[in-house]
């Protein structure tokens, strides 16, 4: 299991994803900057959070012309994994990869916390180590995390099973109270209809070493490579 990390100008997670994949899980990863369109022979990709070229003129709305992205588009389009975490979740929905938008936060701040979540699927490659209904806990750091759609959008993704990650209250009551950011449906994570392409917010990278006070997130890349092991 290779994984692929893209990077463009202004992402500020690339190295700690990158530390996960390669340090924490000793799989081969390779940095792929922006402007190259050769992603390698990666059986994952990784869009990592941050501020690509600035999110001056909206987020993701540059990133998603980048030569890399386009590549990475063709590799989710084949059945290839490809993750996007905060900032690459905002690029996800740019490319059409993922319905909806992110917006600014309800209290129009940035928020930088921790918050606990709802698993609300268990059968996908990401998420087949955790349990289902399992209250993790994951940091967040964004400004424009407020996750939007059309009633029919909603009423698919919601038909569709989804919807991967809700944000909830400790014991896994998923009301207002416990939304951070306004997202419509406690939304924090969700797939594609075929479950090979994930967008979330929250940052599992920055909860996968203990000696950052928390391991929850780095099931979510321990699941990839079960599915992998198990496949082989």
């Amino acid at each position: 299991m290779k994984f692929g990390v893209i990077t463009f100008p202004g992402s500020n997670c690339d190295r700690d994803v990158v530390y996960v994949t390669r340090d924490i899980l000793q799989r081969p990863t390779h940095r792929i900057w922006h402007g190259d369109s050769d992603l390698g022979d990666v059986d994952v990709v990784v869009v990592p959070g941050g501020f690509s070229f600035g999110d001056y003129l909206r987020c993701g709305a540059v990133a998603q012309f980048s030569p890399a992205m386009r590549s990475a588009i063709d590799h989710a389009n084949k059945g290839g994994l490809l993750l996007g975490i905060c900032n690459g979740f905002q690029i996800l929905t740019e490319v059409g990869l993922l319905p909806g938008a992110l917006m600014r936060n309800r209290d129009m701040r940035f928020i930088c916390d921790r918050t606990p979540l709802k698993v609300e699927r268990t059968d996908l490659t990401w998420t087949k180590n955790y349990t289902q209904g399992q209250t993790i806990t994951v940091p967040i750091a964004h400004g424009e995390g407020c996750y939007y759609a059309d009633g029919d959008t909603l009423k698919s993704l919601e038909d569709n099973n989804q919807v991967v990650f809700r944000y909830s209250s400790p014991d896994g009551t998923v009301d207002d109270s416990n939304n951070p950011n306004g997202s419509l449906n406690n939304i924090a994570g969700i797939c594609n209809k075929t479950g090979n392409v994930l967008g979330m917010m929250p940052h599992p990278e920055r909860a996968a070493d203990a000696r950052l006070g928390g391991m929850d997130g780095l099931a979510l890349f321990e699941s990839v490579l079960a599915t992998a092991l198990s496949a082989a």
